[in-house]
This record gives structure tokens, C-alpha cells and sequence, in this order.
């Protein structure tokens, strides 16, 4: 990260948590239970003479306490900056809270607005702290100690923090109040939809983190690519329209490195996952909704989820290629990774369903119906993934610098056009 950013990086997660906390506050105000993380506090907060804000402050010590003690020397110094950020945000809320005195909604309706707009603000706020990049709160550090400690996977130990969360404080309201209090259906609400409001908010605002933060080694690295003379050749291709073996054949022709499945290997080195899963998986999305739930927010998942490491795997192991030397790629969205490029061609291979059928019915041995369903499938998750992953539309043709019907002509023609057009 450049020092010449860390200024704004804060002043960003400052805004950031005076959200979050609005959002907390506003949940709360909702009358139908508080977001997991707060219930204990505020099932607490019920009980005793003490504020939220107070309690959220002590119950976030605990947890870099906690933190502590599963690290050991691996709790970084940086950690440290927990404890002044608990504190304002302990402050942030108790001075919400104050601000929203007025509300006390009694009307059930209303009750369930203020919570979804209380959802809204908050997943906005996590958007913002996730967008800033210098600190995590307690809660999400919490669960990455976990993660680092033991191997688990982040969004999934998320889930059961929350949940954990959620039944202790529920256990704490029957045990004080001989009744269910502070946890209500609006912490099962905000669980399910801050994250997927904060990943809406990633993708549509893709584009903020470079606009605000583009640093000075982001443009030595658009002076190198410039500077770079390499001949890059990417194939993007419809499953059976045969990219491979006309990419194949073009680097033969060409006389440069071809990557396919090397960059299988690549990946499996890089992730500790066998190529098997990877071949498997690699241009694969799980369940949308379950995804999002999950995943909780893209940048605190992103490097522990085996998917989006995937991708990730992915895009080193291209820019690494591309750097090294003239080269055709394969698939793995290296038409959008290696966008700031110069020589960088790009390549978009497409046939009708009929060919793509009879192409996989040969290769893979199956019957016309059987290659159909299964080309429908594949072409369906590389769009999907795509999409996912680039914000853009696969296969539309502002995307490329070249497109090719390989059903119309021979592998051989297209080659040619191709040799043609990058000379």
C-alpha cells in the first residue's frame, strides 16, 4: 500500500465506521433484535446499567483477548490498531443511538422497514471499511484467527460465529429476563442481508478503488506493460468450438508458448489444491444466494474462499506468463486480467450449437442429447463465472479484437485470420 493513500485509507474507514455503526443503531432502533455480532452486548445492555456502545466496547476486547491467545506471536503489531478503532466505533454507537432517540416504532410494518433500511446502511458501512483496506473490526479479525490457525474456511466460520453469537445471547436474554429479548427475527434478517448488500455494493462499485487509490506503483506497472514487448495472444473461446486446439496450433505457428493446463499446475501450487479439484471447479459458481450468505463480504472472504482463490491463482499465474514472454492463453478471463497490456490480442472463438454438439460427442464420447445438456451446462458456468468475476458480458464483441464462427471454416483458415490480424 503507498504512504501517500494511508491518509485517505482512514479517513475512508473512519466514514465507513461511522456508518457501520449508524447502521447498528438503526437496527436496533427496529425493535425486532440487534445484528449477531451485537446481540450479546445488547441483550446486556437490557439487563444492566450500562450502554451499548460500553458493552460492545468490553465484549470487542475479549475478542482481540481471544485473538491473543490463538495467535500467539503471530498476532501481528498491526492488530493492535483493533483497540482504538473498537473504542471509536463504541463511541459511534452510543452517539447514534442518542441521534435516533426519537425513533420507536410500534407499528410491526414499520418495525420490518427499519430494519431493512437499517440492513441497507449497514451493509453500505462494511462496503466502506472493506473499501478503506487497513483494519478489521474484532469480529471478522476474530474468525481470520481462527482461519489462520486452524485452516478453516472464512465464510463458513463466519456463519458459525454468527450464529454462536446469536444463541449465547439468546441463552443470556432467557437466563436475565426468563424470556427471548434482544434477539429476535430481525438478527436472522440482518445475518442474511448485510453481507449480500455489502457484495452488491462491491460489484456495482468495482471501480472506486482504482479512482481513488491509484498508486505509483499501479503506473510503473502501466509503464512496464508498455514498455513490454511481448507478443500475448489470448483465446477465449464456447465449450466446443475447439479454443484449445486452434490456440494450440497457433502458437505452433507462431513459435510461441501455448498455456492451457499448465496453468492448472500453476494454480495448484500456488493454492495447495490437487488439479483435479481445481480442473473441477475453477470456472464454477456456487449458489448465488448461498454464496453471498457465506461469503459474508467479498474482501474478507476473498483470500480464504477456495473459489475466489482460485481466480486469484488464476490471475497471478497469467500476468506471470504474460510477463515472461510471448505467449497464447487460454481461457481463465486473461482477456480481462491482462487489459492494461499492451500486445495484448484478444481473441473470442464461438460456433453454433449444432457444431459444439458434435465437436463434444466425438471428444468426449457421448450421445447427441448427452453433449447438448453438457455443452448448455459449461457454456452457461463460463459465462456466469465471467460475469461474476469481470463485471463484463462474455462473448460480446466490444470485449474483443476478434471474433471467429469456427463452425464456418477450418481450424487451419482460422489460424490463418488470426496469424493475419496480429501481424
Amino acid at each position: 500500500m503507498n504512504k501517500r493513500n494511508y491518509g485517505k485509507r482512514y479517513l475512508i474507514f473512519l466514514v465507513g465506521l461511522f456508518i457501520n455503526s449508524f447502521g447498528v443503531s438503526f437496527i436496533t432502533k427496529a425493535s425486532l433484535g440487534t445484528s449477531p455480532i451485537s446481540s450479546i452486548p445488547y441483550v446486556l445492555s437490557l439487563g444492566y446499567d450500562f450502554t451499548l456502545g460500553e458493552f460492545t466496547f468490553v465484549f470487542n476486547l475479549l475478542l482481540i483477548l481471544l485473538q491473543i491467545v490463538i495467535l500467539g506471536k503471530q498476532f501481528k503489531k498491526e492488530s493492535w490498531l483493533q483497540i482504538p478503532v473498537v473504542f471509536l466505533f463504541s463511541f459511534f454507537i452510543d452517539l447514534t443511538m442518542y441521534l435516533l432517540g426519537f425513533m420507536n416504532p410500534e407499528n410491526y410494518m414499520i418495525q420490518i422497514v427499519s430494519l431493512l433500511v437499517g440492513c441497507m446502511i449497514l451493509g453500505f458501512g462494511v462496503y466502506v471499511e472493506v473499501l478503506a483496506d487497513v483494519v478489521m473490526l474484532p469480529g471478522e479479525s476474530f474468525v481470520n484467527a481462527i482461519v489462520t490457525k486452524w485452516h478453516t474456511e472464512f465464510g463458513k466460520t463466519k456463519v458459525v460465529f454468527d450464529s454462536s453469537m446469536a444463541v449465547i445471547a439468546a441463552v443470556m436474554s432467557m437466563v436475565l429476563f426468563d424470556q427471548l429479548k434482544g434477539v429476535r427475527e430481525g438478527t436472522v434478517v440482518a445475518a442474511l442481508l448485510v453481507g449480500m448488500v455489502a457484495r452488491w455494493f462491491h460489484r456495482k462499485l468495482s471501480f472506486l478503488p482504482q479512482r481513488l487509490f491509484e498508486v505509483e506503483e499501479e503506473l510503473e506497472k502501466k509503464v512496464t506493460y508498455q514498455k513490454n514487448n511481448h507478443v500475448i495472444i489470448t483465446i477465449s473461446r464456447e465449450y466446443g468450438s475447439n479454443g484449445r486446439k486452434i490456440g494450440k496450433l497457433l502458437a505452433q505457428r507462431l513459435g510461441l508458448d501455448f498455456y492451457d493446463r499448465e496453468i492448472i499446475e500453476m494454480e495448484a501450487k500456488e493454492t495447495n489444491l490437487s488439479e483435479i479439484y481445481i480442473e473441477k471447479n475453477e470456472q464454477r459458481l456456487p449458489n448465488g444466494i448461498l454464496h453471498d450468505f457465506v461469503s459474508q463480504t467479498t474482501v474478507y472472504a476473498h483470500p480464504e474462499e477456495a473459489k475466489d482463490r482460485l481466480y486469484e491463482a488464476a490471475t497471478h499465474a497469467v500476468k506471470k506468463i504474460a510477463d515472461k514472454g510471448n505467449c497464447v492463453i487460454v481461457g481463465r478471463c486473461a482477456d480481462h486480467i491482462l487489459s492494461e497490456y499492451d500486445n495484448c490480442y484478444k481473441i473470442f472463438l464461438y460456433a453454433d450449437d449444432d457444431t459444439k454438439t458434435k465437436e463434444i460427442m466425438e471428444r468426449e464420447q457421448m450421445d447427441y442429447h448427452q453433449a447438448m445438456r453438457h455443452m448448455t451446462e459449461i457454456n452457461r458456468e463460463r459465462y456466469k463465472h465471467y460475469k461474476y468475476y469481470t463485471g463484463k458480458v462474455f462473448g460480446l464483441a466490444s470485449n474483443y479484437h476478434l471474433m471467429l464462427d469456427t463452425g464456418k471454416t477450418s481450424e487451419e483458415n482460422i489460424v490463418n485470420i488470426i496469424q493475419t490480424y496480429v501481424n
